[in-house]
């Protein structure tokens, strides 16, 4: 690639690959149905694969792009996906070549003129596209989930990258250039012990600036209240995400 990517996750892809909350399967059925053929699916933005994996039940091959080497390299093998570190402005892809495309967790890094030009270049009459974002999360327990907010807005709050106030609205500030298709609500929702947790607040784009500049993983800091408030590390606890969407379809003629 010859254009410059921002690559805010290098440092935490393994963290990402391992941390990283999965997708309701429900979301890619819904997602499935508005489909009208199922031949190819863009995964854009794909991270190390959260979503690519789920869309091979429903499309006979799924192209997954990031512009992160460092993601790519962690992705999750599957003989009907195609991994390539490419940018989401720049893809490389065939003309209308998609049934549908999805942005899992990713719009937000975009240049959003650039990549919705290329979006309409690559989907097809009839097809889908859809993006979705989910915001912060709230853990089971008043002990814990305090914890896990403070750490949230003060101790990483400075750290994030300006893109993120996306995510905190929910996307409703962003541009989407497509017949929009309302989407139902669909529950993010996971039972995680305390490791897990742990390994998706190491994951965040924010912990990884922070040991940038500071020197040591921030995480450390909260993880003894953490354990305390917890009780038996294996227990698990629900962990909830509002998931944010936007759908759109391209019109058959």
């Amino acid at each position: 690639m010859s254009e410059t990517f921002n690559d805010h996750f290098a440092s935490v892809a393994t963290h990402y690959a391992c941390g990283r909350p999965t997708y309701p399967p429900a979301l890619f059925d819904w997602l499935a149905s508005r489909c009208v053929a199922h031949d190819l699916a863009w995964d854009c933005g794909a991270g190390n694969g959260q979503a690519s994996i789920e869309l091979t039940r429903h499309f006979k091959h799924v192209l997954a792009t990031d512009g992160s080497k460092a993601q790519i390299a962690q992705a999750t093998r599957h003989p009907q996906v195609e991994y390539r570190v490419a940018l989401a402005e720049n893809s490389g892809l065939d003309d209308l070549c998609a049934d549908l495309i999805v942005i899992a967790q990713a719009l937000h890094w975009f240049d959003p003129t650039r990549f919705y030009v290329e979006a309409g270049r690559i989907l097809k009459p009839g097809g889908v596209i859809a993006a979705w974002s989910y915001g912060v999360l709230k853990v089971e327990g008043n002990e814990v989930d305090a914890i896990v907010q403070r750490f949230y807005y003060d101790e990483v709050g400075s750290y994030w990258p300006p893109e993120r106030r996306h995510v905190e609205s929910g996307y409703r500030d962003l541009a989407f250039p497509f017949r929009r298709i309302i989407a139902p609500p669909f529950a993010m929702s996971l039972r995680w012990n305390l490791a897990q947790l742990l390994g998706y607040l190491r994951s965040w784009s924010a912990t990884a600036q922070f040991i940038k500049i500071n020197g040591f993983d921030p995480v450390t800091k909260i993880e003894r209240g953490l354990r305390a408030s917890w009780g038996d590390i294996n227990q698990v606890r629900t962990v909830d995400w509002p998931l944010a969407m936007l759908v759109g379809q391209r019109d058959l003629t």
